[in-house]
């Protein structure tokens, strides 16, 4: 497949730079959008790529990219070229079948599979990345997993917000108002994402929008991916529901006790406001979540029943991919980063 050259438009100043290909898909796509290629991946290579690997989810990060800040030197018209739309849609076939297959079960039962969001494990059962940080993470270990979820901190919650007008009635002005606290309230310095970028700072991190993509795992770049991709898709509504409350009702303890890690290595008080707020906003969020955007999209649409329960449990499987990845590494007492970074 091939693709007519464009001339580059200036990107604006908060664009980030391109990254490093991590693959022969992502490279042809990249190639394309720095302007240094026409030829784009076939399909069929596609169809055969690891639905879970670099190379793939690099491809679609750089392509759901587009649709957010772009890239430093990347014609901003390539967001809706239809060549690099069909690459994207074969991209997403293979991520979207993966996630129905190993983080689906099929079920329709949305009460059921919200409530077991609810159930905290009794202390840490191995796979929890907070509960570890808390009992004993090191000041490097919270760097990491700061850097680590830069991809999707400093872009919180915007690709929630596509789903906004797909919604009506009690759906939507439930999530409106969940969305104007993660945006702050009206104050600039209050968004969510500002406050992770504080926290960087206070970390001695680069909190630039897109600075560590390149050194990311692939785990990462998934979980900002499925975000894009439930939230670009009018009829995966559902699955941007049902993703929404995952994360919405198990932010709150989760955040406590990273926290609880920061005060124990020392962070200072940047660092620990942006845990601190989604312990209180978030458990204020959950019941809003629960009763009138999940509880109103059903009444709407009660057949979305089986999406909403795909998007908690695909959460669900993808953060657990994430943190055995962290915490492989973690235990022993190696890097989880692809490189480690120069800041």
């Amino acid at each position: 497949m091939t693709i007519s050259a464009a001339t580059p438009r200036n990107s604006p100043e908060a664009s980030p730079a391109l990254p490093l290909a991590r693959g022969p898909l992502s490279e042809s796509v990249l190639d394309v959008l720095a302007g240094r290629g026409t030829t784009l991946p076939d399909v069929g290579a596609i169809h055969h790529a690891d639905p879970y690997g670099d190379d793939l989810h690099l491809l679609l990060y750089v392509l759901y990219e587009l649709h957010y800040r772009g890239f430093a030197g990347a014609d901003e018209r390539l967001e809706w070229n239809p060549a690099l739309l069909g690459v994207r849609a074969a991209a997403e076939d293979v991520f979207l079948d993966a996630l129905r297959h190993d983080g689906g079960s099929g079920r329709t039962d949305v009460a059921q599979a919200v409530d077991a969001l609810l159930l905290e494990p009794v202390g840490d059962d191995g796979h929890s990345v907070s509960h570890h940080l808390q009992r004993g993470g090191e000041l490097w270990q919270l760097r990491e997993y700061a850097t680590v979820r830069s991809l999707y901190h400093l872009k919180e919650a915007d690709p929630h917000l596509w789903v906004v007008p797909r919604l009506r009635g009690r759906a939507k002005a439930a999530m409106v108002a969940v969305e104007f606290d993660e945006f702050g309230a009206g104050r600039a310095e209050d968004i969510h994402a500002q406050l992770f970028a504080d926290l960087m700072a206070d970390l001695g991190l680069d909190p630039q929008y897109g600075r560590y993509l390149d050194v990311a795992p692939a785990q990462a770049l998934a979980t900002v991916n499925m975000m894009s991709l439930f939230g670009l898709h009018r009829r995966l509504r559902g699955a941007l529901v049902g993703h929404f409350a995952a994360v919405e009702i198990t932010s709150s303890p989760g955040s406590r006790r990273l926290a609880a890690a920061l005060r124990n290595v020392g962070a200072g008080p940047a660092a620990q406001r942006f845990y601190d707020e989604h312990v209180e906003a978030d458990a204020v969020h959950e019941q809003v979540v629960r009763h009138e955007v999940i509880g109103g999209l059903l009444a709407d649409e009660p057949e979305l029943a089986a999406d909403i329960v795909l998007g908690i449990e695909a959460t669900g499987h993808l953060e657990d991919l994430l943190a055995d990845h962290l915490l492989a590494a973690w235990r022993e007492g190696r890097t989880a980063l692809r490189t480690p970074p120069t800041t």
